[in-house]
């Protein structure tokens, strides 16, 4: 009876454990990271291409491709978020859509930009401008050493991790909690105690505290995802300035820039 009560309760367990997982791990979400999200389930990157980098053909229309959200593109089509948000909720800003000359241009191409009026919330929309400007390329510090970071971050892909303006939230199979964290939050402040363990993950990928944990090292060493170790590939001048960029985005200075 002793047995069967425990495999029982063993059992239980194991059925409640993806809920307790869910609750106890829970994804620690920022805007960006939603938006993102959600414009893959609205379909944007159909056409927007992988990660909204463009170039999907588009026969007709005056550049011939799709449009990108990414390398500061945004900066030729928007002048401001409301701009954004009509394109996401009209198809357009309401003064391109009474300009005849851009009707027609439009109606010339095959692909066009739908209205998602009626589909998405008002909380949505704001989600899809922060992830939208975020990924501009165009949210950018004003102090040279952390844009030089920026610049770096992006050479260096960061943000194919990280998510944009490190966001946080790639799914990572078999870590922690099953995802990569963003560079602000309490993921961050649990991981990068200090501007040690920050610079000694970029370089390393790693830092001893995690490393040498009985269950720390064992989520490190079995997730899909691994930090890389740039130590090889940066300089010192360069790790320097990565760290600006990292604290920079971690205080948060550029949340107003994003709506």
């Amino acid at each position: 009876m002793r047995l069967v009560a425990a495999l029982a309760i063993l059992e239980t367990l194991w059925l409640l454990y993806p809920t307790i997982r869910a609750r106890v791990l829970a994804l620690e979400e920022t805007p960006a990271a939603r938006g993102q999200r959600l414009a893959g389930t609205l379909g944007c990157f159909g056409c927007h291409g992988p990660g909204g980098v463009g170039n999907t053909h588009n026969p007709g229309s005056e550049e011939g491709t799709v449009p990108a959200f990414t390398e500061r593109t945004q900066m030729m089509y928007v002048k401001t978020t409301d701009d954004l948000r009509e394109y996401v909720l009209d198809g357009a800003p309401k003064r391109k859509r009474d300009d005849p000359d851009y009707r027609a241009k439009m109606e010339a191409a095959p692909l066009r930009m739908p209205a998602y009026r009626g589909i998405v919330s008002a909380a949505q929309v704001e989600d899809l401008v922060s992830y939208l400007r975020a990924a501009s390329g165009q949210v950018v510090p004003d102090e040279d050493l952390a844009a030089r970071g920026g610049d770096l971050a992006t050479e260096l892909s960061c943000f194919a991790c990280h998510g944009p303006l490190g966001a946080g939230g790639l799914p990572n199979p078999r870590s922690f909690k099953g995802y990569v964290p963003g560079f602000w939050g309490d993921d961050f402040d649990d991981l990068v105690r200090s501007d040690d363990d920050l610079r000694t993950w970029i370089t390393k990928g790693e830092i001893q505290r995690i490393a040498e944990h009985p269950i720390g090292s064992r989520f490190l060493r079995r997730q899909v995802i691994k930090m890389p170790a740039y130590g090889r590939f940066v300089s010192d001048a360069d790790v320097a300035a990565l760290m600006a960029y990292v604290r920079w985005i971690h205080a948060g200075a550029w949340r107003p820039l994003t709506r």
